[in-house]
């Protein structure tokens, strides 16, 4: 992979909950403001979502878009956003929602690279502390490597 796939700009804390919906609309906004994706992947999101739950455990949701949406995809990214009040993820709760935007194959290299991240009980401890956008940051820059 080349260059970053998560930026600082691409990190967001929320004190306050947000629905699904919300919570999906957020993460396609932020990988589109990222010049990633294209204004229809929000739809390849929600049709992922239709036949697939993309909440994996441990308070996290990875919504992305569906295979056919491949050509919405104009680089590989990520967007992390941290919602304190939680978001009912079809009666799952859920405090992170990384939004992932994979050219080619790169999607399952991101995936399990987060998937390693969070299925690590400390770590994510850890990332719900994070006290800024920036504290938080620093603990996902892994990906970028």
């Amino acid at each position: 992979m080349t260059g970053e796939i998560l930026t600082l700009g691409q990190v967001r804390i929320h004190a306050g909950a947000a629905t699904r919906l919300e919570a999906q609309r957020e993460a396609a906004d932020i990988l589109e403001a990222a010049g990633a994706v294209t204004g229809a992947y929000y739809d390849a999101m929600l049709a992922r979502e239709a036949t697939v739950s993309t909440y994996m455990g441990n308070e996290l949701a990875i919504p992305h878009g569906t295979n056919e949406a491949k050509s919405e995809i104009l680089a590989s990214a990520l967007s992390v956003v941290r919602y304190d009040g939680g978001v009912d993820w079809d009666g799952e709760p859920v405090t992170f929602v990384i939004g992932i935007a994979g050219r080619g194959d790169e999607h399952l290299e991101i995936l399990s690279q987060i998937a390693i991240l969070f299925s690590d009980e400390d770590e994510v401890a850890a990332l719900k502390a994070a006290a800024t956008p920036e504290e938080l940051f620093a603990r996902l820059a892994t990906v970028n490597a």
